[in-house]
């Protein structure tokens, strides 16, 4: 419609993504976290700390005093007299001149209803100009009140206690102990900011030192990235030059993934190229003669005949392509337990002997059972026959043989043979015929009409059990093809001879 406009759209490989959140900044941001955490942890930890430490030490500080007055009031004595003290401010003046108040504590006696008999100042409290509280009336009604407390004053935080000693024919001493405990608590909060300080440097330290860690370790996989970028069905020659450390491994595992990803490449290409070769020559043949026929009826019968058998050649050989396709799954061999060998032997002798006018014979036969798939074991052995078959003619020999051996390799193992009396296999071309679409050549000089999947199919069903086939015989005088495939240890042997160490 006119009027209208759209916008073009993206070419290909060229829409836009958001930058994805790299593992670095996740690494390095989580363990920032963890560590910030922690320290503010231990700060607060620490300052809690150091702030119950300072009021434990106050109230210890003002019990210590308290207890010492009352001792000195039950065992001290006027050092003039030697006697025992007579009168209130007698005994506080003596006690006091003999104590040193610690850091931040302030000692004051009382008599009676008189007042204050002297003040004693340890280092870091108050002055009497900053704070006197001997004039404090909200401290003296608390002191009434009860024995010990906190007080918030104009000097801070002050813990105090006091006791009242009955001296006989006098009047009552009072002594009432208070800490000041402002200056010790700016101490800690000095440590507390020391400590923070240091964190934070840490904090900062970790973090950069954590930031190149994690970009040293996470190395391979950025390279794992771009070549995996790089990388095209075009070209997986692309590898990742690898370390010694345990993340480098990473990037040797991403190699020889590459590795098999160009074999597995290649070979389906390969694969693809003779297939679609096999593939088009009968479909060629059918569309030629179909193009030709005319309305006599033995030409369409000729035409017919041959585009039958055109279309059974290209049956066999899509029945081969699966069954190759179905050998790289895992369940492609289905064995079964108890297995009879001879019988075994004795089926495959009735089903190949019917294969062709050949003069069929078996040779020797296995005695024992075995774990196998007797399915697949009968496909591979039936191809190995039909491909006697096509390299013999008419009353040539053709023996089956089976047996229980001692390999090399494979320790016990049972093998199943067909020899022929046809050209044989020369030495050359014994590992070129079990490669896919590979053609030998018949006894007249001609390429047999198969696709050359078969002996492919034989070996992976070989292959399947664990084991392998093998090629024997001179060129010339005939071929033996055996498939060889292990067996449980004690198949086929004497009761003696299972029973020997």
């Amino acid at each position: 419609m006119s009027g209208m406009t759209t916008e073009p759209a993206p070419a290909p490989g060229r829409a836009r993504r958001s930058r994805p959140r790299l593992a670095r900044d996740t690494i390095v941001g989580w363990m920032l976290l963890v560590l910030c955490v922690s320290l503010l942890s231990v700060v607060i930890v620490v300052r809690e700390s150091l702030h119950l430490s300072v009021g434990e030490r106050a109230n210890a500080a003002v019990t210590q005093e308290i207890e010492e007055f009352r001792t000195f009031t039950q065992e001290g004595v006027d050092p003039e007299t030697s006697r025992p003290f007579t009168t209130a401010d007698r005994l506080l003046e003596v006690y006091l001149s003999r104590q040193s108040p610690s850091h931040g504590e302030v000692i004051v006696g009382y008599v009676g209803q008189e007042g204050v008999v002297t003040i004693s100042h340890g280092p870091g409290a108050p002055s009497v100009e900053e704070y006197d509280l001997t004039r404090d009336s909200a401290l003296l009604r608390a002191a009434e009140r009860s024995t010990s407390g906190t007080t918030d004053t104009a000097a801070g935080e002050m813990r105090w206690a006091r006791t009242v000693v009955d001296v006989e024919g006098g009047d009552d001493a009072m002594l009432l102990v208070a800490v000041f405990t402002d200056a010790d608590r700016a101490e800690a909060d000095r440590i507390v900011r020391t400590l923070a300080l240091v964190s934070l440097v840490a904090l900062l330290f970790a973090g950069v030192v954590s930031w190149l860690v994690a970009g040293r370790l996470l190395w391979p996989v950025r390279l794992v990235q771009t070549a995996a970028e790089e990388i095209t069905e075009q070209d997986l020659t692309r590898r990742i030059d690898v370390g010694d450390d345990d993340v480098s491994g990473l990037a040797s595992t991403f190699n020889r993934m590459l590795d098999r990803l160009e074999e597995a490449f290649r070979a389906e290409q390969r694969f693809v190229d003779d297939a679609g070769h096999e593939l088009r020559t009968p479909i060629t043949v059918i569309r030629g003669h179909l193009e030709l026929m005319d309305d006599d009826p033995e030409s369409r019968a000729v035409t017919l005949r041959i585009v039958t058998q055109e279309l059974d050649r290209m049956g066999r050989i899509v029945t081969d392509l699966l069954a190759l396709a179905t050998s790289e799954r895992p369940d492609f061999i289905r064995p079964t337990d108890e297995v009879d060998l001879s019988m075994l032997t004795v089926s495959l002798d009735a089903k190949i002997s019917a294969l062709a006018d050949r003069r069929w014979g078996v040779s020797q036969v296995a005695e024992g059972t075995a774990r196998l798939d007797t399915q697949r074991i009968t496909q591979a052995v039936l191809q190995l026959a039909q491909n006697a078959v096509q390299h013999t003619a008419d009353g040539d020999a053709i023996t089956l043989s089976s047996d229980l051996v001692e390999d090399p390799v494979l320790g016990r193992a049972l093998t199943i043979s067909i020899q022929d009396t046809g050209p044989g296999v020369p030495e050359s071309d014994r590992e070129q015929i079990f490669q896919r679409f590979a053609h030998g050549d018949l006894p007249d000089g001609r390429r047999h009409s198969g696709a050359g999947l078969g002996l492919a199919i034989v070996r992976a069903i070989a292959e399947g059990h664990g084991g392998r086939v093998d090629v024997g015989g001179r060129p010339g005088q005939g071929a033996v093809f055996t498939i060889v495939v292990p067996v449980a240890e004690d198949t086929g042997r004497a009761p003696d001879e299972q029973e020997a160490p």
